[in-house]
C-alpha cells in the first residue's frame, strides 16, 4: 500500500459524505445523438412534405381562380387554406438545411421564418375550424346560411382570422433570436425573464389553439351534421359521412401525437418528470410528431378537393391545358372562367342535396 492509498483510507468522516454528496448530484444529460438523428431524416422529411405541399396547394390556388372564381365562403375559406399551408411549408427548407446543417439566414430571416411557420399553423388550422362551421351552417341551417355564409362575411371572417393568427405568432416573431454558441449558430426561441414560464405559456397556447378549441368544434358540427344527414334520404349521404370521418380522423391522427409530445414536453419544463431516458424520447418524438403534422398540411388539397367529383373535373381540364411538372401554362389565364363551368360555379346553399353535390 503506497502513501496515497493510507492518506485515501484515513479520509475523515466527513470528507467521505462529502464526497459521495457530490457523486450524488445529477449529471447533465446529453444528447448528442438527437442532433445526429435530425441531421439524417429530418432535411430529406421535410424536403418532401415542401414539395408535395407546394405541389397540392399551388394547384388549389390554381383551381380556385381558373374554375370557382371565388363565388362563395366556401372558395374564400378554401383558398385561405391553400395560403397558409402555403405560407407554412414555405418555411420548411429553411428549417430543412438549419437540422442538417446550422444557421446561416442571419438574425433577420430567423424572426421571418420563426414567424411563418407559427402563421402558417395557427392559420391553417382556424381555416380548417371554419370550413367545419361552413358545413354544419350550410346543412344543418340551411334556411338560416342563405344570409349568412355569403362571400362579404366569408371575407370579413377570413380576416378576423388572419389577425387572430398574426397575434398568436407574435412571440415567434419577437423571441426568436440567431446566436453562436460552441462553433455553432442556432436560431432559437429566447425569453429574457421568466423562461420556463414563457415556455409553458407556449406550450399550452400550441395545444388549446392547436388542438382543444379546434377539434372540440370540429367535433360538434360535424356530429351535427351527421345527425341531420341520416334524417334525409340522399344517396350520397354516406359518402358525406365517410367524408367526414376523414377529415376527423386525419386532423386527429396528424396532430395529437404532436400535441401530446408537446404536453409531456411541458411537464419536464416544470420539472414534474425527471428522468434523462424520458427527456431523450422526448426529443425524439418531437421530431418525429412534428413531421409527421407537418404532412397534414399536404393532405388538405386531398381532404377537400381531390376526394371531389367536381375538382377532379377542374384537375383533368387544367392539366389539359397547363403542361409540365412546375404547371407552366401554355395559352391558359387562370383569371378566365372556363367555359363548361360556368353554370356550374354557382354556388346554390338552399338544400342540403344541392350541398352535397357541391361538396362530393
Amino acid at each position: 500500500m503506497n502513501a496515497t492509498d493510507v492518506a485515501d483510507t484515513t479520509l475523515d468522516e466527513s470528507a467521505y459524505n462529502s464526497y459521495y454528496h457530490y457523486e450524488n448530484i445529477p449529471q447533465p444529460c446529453t444528447k448528442g445523438g438527437i442532433k445526429a438523428f435530425g441531421e439524417l431524416f429530418l432535411p430529406p422529411l421535410y424536403s418532401l412534405v415542401f414539395l408535395l405541399g407546394l405541389f397540392g396547394n399551388s394547384v388549389v390556388v390554381l383551381v380556385l381562380f381558373k374554375y370557382k372564381r371565388l363565388r362563395s365562403m366556401t372558395d374564400v375559406y378554401l383558398l385561405n387554406l391553400a395560403i397558409s399551408d402555403l405560407l407554412f411549408v414555405l418555411s420548411l427548407p429553411f428549417w430543412g438545411y438549419y437540422a442538417a446543417d446550422q444557421w446561416v439566414f442571419g438574425l433577420g430571416l430567423c424572426k421571418v421564418i420563426s414567424w411563418m411557420y407559427l402563421a402558417g399553423f395557427y392559420s391553417g388550422i382556424f381555416f380548417i375550424m371554419l370550413m367545419s362551421i361552413d358545413r354544419y351552417l350550410a346543412i344543418v341551417h340551411a334556411v338560416f346560411a342563405l344570409k349568412a355564409r355569403t362571400l362579404t362575411y366569408g371575407v370579413i371572417t377570413s380576416l378576423a382570422t388572419w389577425t387572430v393568427a398574426v397575434l398568436a405568432s407574435l412571440p415567434g416573431l419577437l423571441f426568436s433570436t440567431s446566436y453562436a454558441e460552441h462553433n455553432r449558430t442556432y436560431c432559437k426561441t429566447k425569453y429574457s425573464v421568466n423562461s420556463t414560464t414563457w415556455k409553458v405559456l407556449s406550450a399550452l397556447e400550441i395545444n388549446v389553439l392547436g388542438l382543444v378549441i379546434p377539434l372540440g368544434i370540429m367535433l360538434f358540427c360535424y356530429s351535427m351534421i351527421i345527425r341531420t344527414l341520416w334524417r334525409c334520404k340522399n344517396e350520397k349521404k354516406n359518402k358525406a359521412v365517410k367524408m367526414i370521418f376523414a377529415v376527423v380522423a386525419l386532423f386527429l391522427g396528424f396532430w395529437t401525437p404532436y400535441n401530446v409530445v408537446l404536453f409531456l414536453e411541458t411537464l419536464v419544463e416544470l420539472e414534474v418528470l425527471q428522468d434523462c431516458a424520458l427527456e431523450k424520447s422526448l426529443d425524439y418524438a418531437i421530431q418525429a410528431t412534428e413531421t409527421l403534422a407537418f404532412v397534414h398540411c399536404c393532405l388538405n388539397p386531398v381532404i377537400y378537393f381531390f376526394l371531389g367529383e367536381k375538382f377532379r373535373k377542374y384537375i383533368t381540364q387544367l392539366f389539359r391545358t397547363c403542361r409540365g411538372p412546375l404547371l407552366l401554362c401554355q395559352g391558359c389565364d387562370v383569371l378566365q372562367l372556363h367555359p363548361a363551368d360556368a353554370s356550374s360555379s354557382s354556388y346554390t346553399q338552399s338544400t342540403v342535396d344541392h350541398e352535397l353535390r357541391d361538396a362530393l
